[in-house]
């Protein structure tokens, strides 16, 4: 049996396809010839210009070894030093428009991808963008389905409240709170519908987004996956708060430093899924005033670099420039390098030019799920 969706391998019974989270048919439909049915085929497209699918003719695993080189074999292992081909879902990229990009990875400790974007943007510089990140739980059942599900459904929603709040400043935030609180809304609908029915832990994941409307940036977040800007000039801000034990630390006087390396400090207070205490979205508003980055990402790269201060001078020592998608790119090659003990995920948003000489310098009671999404959520 294959996925209607993407042609995937599926077994019978199975109600969503864990290669593209398609909801599956009593009677799925048969491959189309030039789409030949395997574990590791693309997923489906998410725009114009998503780059989900492999450049090559032939969609599947990759046919050269990402390790060494050597020549991938049918059985999707490489034929010199046996390393199993990746997945497009380990590693794939979306770029709706020339100025908004992301990169989505495995990371190099964890087994499959549980990190998840969705990207919209229309084409003119600093116009209209929604990026949307969802960070899978990873000891909950089906995390990497539903952290897709839940960011494309969100997406989705955002995308289609554009020209909404039509007039002043105050009007567009107003209608982009409700947008946010309808999206969400979505994406917990969408990680409940992937969730296996039964005993165990229920699919669940965080959510950050951020929508650009020409001057106006509406953030809106459950759980510890961030959003940030970066300025040219002016102090980098990080503009979310976790909803986590360390973030609880930090507000009662601890250090961030010893907070985000405590024992408990990814353990998640607020979460997306059946088991969530309230998945309400936080939001906040921000006027981008000068050129610069706006940068959603999973905690796959904050763990390595979070102060804005820090970050900002990490995106200017990388220098690539006004690249939304050379600059992801870097950023996750950068987390890979310090251990990349997570998954990670980075969508930008270029925010105007960059000046030549530019810098950027400068620098946000529960019920709690065991796990994170890299591994604790209290409970």
């Amino acid at each position: 049996m294959t996925c209607p969706s993407c042609a995937a391998e599926v077994a019978e019974g199975e109600q969503y396809c864990e290669a593209c989270g398609a909801a599956l048919t009593a009677t799925p439909a048969a491959p189309q010839p030039d789409e030949p049915a395997g574990d590791e085929t693309p997923l489906e497209p998410a725009g114009e210009h998503s780059q989900l699918e492999p450049t090559t003719a032939e969609p599947g695993p990759e046919t050269t070894c990402h390790e060494c080189g050597g020549v991938v074999a049918e059985d999707g292992y490489c034929t010199e030093c046996g390393a199993k081909a990746r997945s497009v879902r380990d590693h794939f990229t979306e770029q709706p428009a020339p100025w908004v990009a992301g990169v989505c990875d495995r990371g190099v400790r964890h087994s499959r991808n549980e990190d998840a974007l969705a990207l919209d943007a229309r084409p003119d510089p600093g116009s209209r963008a929604v990026l949307v990140v969802c960070d899978g739980v990873s000891t909950s059942t089906d995390s990497d389905v539903a952290s897709l599900s839940a960011a494309r459904a969100a997406r989705d929603v955002l995308t289609r409240s554009a020209g909404a709040g039509i007039g002043t400043a105050a009007a567009k935030v107003a209608a982009a709170t409700q947008a946010f609180e309808a999206a969400v809304d979505a994406a917990n609908d969408a990680v409940i519908a992937s969730t296996t029915p039964g005993p165990g832990n229920p699919a669940s994941c965080t959510f950050v987004a951020g929508v650009v409307d020409a001057s106006l940036l509406v953030v809106g977040w459950v759980g510890d996956s961030r959003a940030y800007w970066l300025p040219a000039t002016g102090e980098p801000r990080l503009l979310t708060t976790d909803d986590s034990f360390a973030a609880e630390q930090i507000a009662g006087g601890m250090s961030r430093a010893d907070a985000e390396n405590g024992p408990q400090a990814h353990a998640i207070t607020r979460w997306l899924g059946c088991d969530a205490p309230d998945h309400t979205p936080r939001t906040v508003a921000v006027d981008l005033d000068a050129p610069g980055w706006v940068l959603v990402c999973s905690d796959g790269l904050w763990n390595y670099c979070s102060e804005a201060k820090d970050l900002a001078a990490l995106v200017l020592e990388l220098d690539h420039g006004s690249d939304p998608l050379a600059l992801a790119d870097a950023l996750v090659d950068w987390a890979n390098t310090q251990g990349g003990v997570d998954n990670i995920t980075v969508a930008l948003a270029r925010i105007g030019a960059a000046p030549v000489g530019s810098s950027l310098t400068g620098q946000p009671e529960p019920q709690m799920k065991e796990g994170t999404d890299d591994g604790n959520v209290l409970g």
